[in-house]
């Protein structure tokens, strides 16, 4: 299969907060990426649209080949953002994978109809709006994590007790399934995916980064 040759120093996609261009740029590295271009004919043949084709063709521009540290929950997301064939339907819409995970596990990580990151459960799970989202989420982690004076991992019903009056959502991690939480010092990261996708109320978790000053609560 062909490869694209890439510098190992990544250098972030445009759009990013300043907070995730230096995550990526400093902790990712880039590894080389299958070019896909060389399938479109075949997938075309097999009836899958062009425009899901340039989706993905897409997708594998802006994040094909880069490697990033392991995602604070989901088995530390996949080793590799690196697109395949898209599959689906026009009445189901259409998918593609974003990456295999850095272990066996009950899901996938996909690309959805409208460019939401998620997880492929026993359900289709979007987790962020886009994988903007989703590396943001990953540069918060790793930065409030830096930062904070203690980590307090809750687990399953716990979880819903949680009170969130006094925190508003984080904007850049674009949440759907899963949202992050900023209150007057400390930062709270709800991870339900996978209580939704897998239909099991145990696996709900949130991280509560606390005793943040202004720089953790921000930090760009």
């Amino acid at each position: 299969m062909a490869r694209t040759s890439m510098p190992s120093i990544p250098v972030a996609p445009s759009g990013l907060t300043r907070r995730a261009q230096r995550f990526v740029e400093v902790d990712g590295i880039r590894v080389p990426m299958q070019d896909i271009r060389h399938h479109r004919d075949a997938w075309a043949g097999r009836g899958i649209p062009a425009a899901e084709i340039d989706r993905a063709m897409e997708f594998q521009d802006r994040w094909g080949g880069l490697a990033l540290p392991p995602a604070p929950f989901y088995e530390g997301g996949p080793r590799i953002l690196d697109a395949d064939h898209p599959e689906g339907s026009e009445a189901e819409g259409w998918s593609f994978p974003a990456g295999s995970g850095r272990v066996s596990m009950a899901y996938g990580f996909m690309i959805g109809p409208e460019g939401e990151f998620g997880i492929d459960a026993n359900r289709w799970t979007p987790l962020h709006a886009n994988t903007d989202g989703w590396v943001e989420s990953l540069a918060l982690a790793a930065h409030a994590g830096r930062w904070a004076k203690t980590v307090t991992k809750i687990r399953g019903r716990a979880v819903d007790s949680l009170d969130l009056g006094g925190y508003e959502p984080v904007p850049e991690v674009q949440g759907l399934i899963d949202t992050w939480w900023r209150g007057e010092d400390s930062l709270i990261a709800l991870y339900r995916g996978e209580a939704v996708g897998l239909d099991a109320p145990q696996c709900l978790e949130a991280h509560l980064y606390a005793g943040l000053d202004e720089w953790g609560l921000h930090g760009g």
